[in-house]
């Protein structure tokens, strides 16, 4: 998959995020890199078969202070090869697209891992993940 399709999927999948969470994702970056590095992943302890799709690097939501602020933007990368080899075609991708973006924003939001997978299930069976009217 070209990287010009694989961003369109990511564009698309942000756009499904509810409008209530977009609203308050502020001064946050999603970037598309091949995958990520040796040192990464040593790092965070990821090591074979495990792959690493996404990752968010920032300070949550919750942890600001008020002196917060004049911050280079919080980080979610997305790692292009890594997802494709986990996929077997492109709704595959589409699929680990959207849940790892709904990871990683959960973690920009502050949400524990329990939270975080709890609406990955609701994602998973279709259940709508915001009770509140899109507006």
């Amino acid at each position: 998959m070209t990287r010009a399709r694989f961003e369109h999927l990511v564009t698309e999948a942000i756009t499904l995020i509810p409008k209530r969470f977009r609203r308050e994702m502020r001064n946050l970056a999603v970037v598309v890199e091949d995958e990520p590095g040796q040192d990464l992943l040593d790092e965070i302890e990821v090591e074979p078969p495990d792959s690493l799709y996404g990752l968010y690097q920032g300070t949550p939501l919750p942890e600001r202070t008020w002196d917060f602020g004049n911050a280079l933007p919080d980080r979610i990368t997305l790692y292009q090869r890594s997802i494709e080899e986990g996929s077997e075609d492109e709704d595959d991708v589409r699929a680990i697209i959207g849940e790892t973006l709904i990871h990683e924003i959960g973690h920009y939001f502050g949400l524990s891992e329990e939270e975080i997978e709890e609406i990955e299930q609701k994602y998973w069976r279709g259940a709508p993940l915001d009770s509140d009217d899109d507006e």
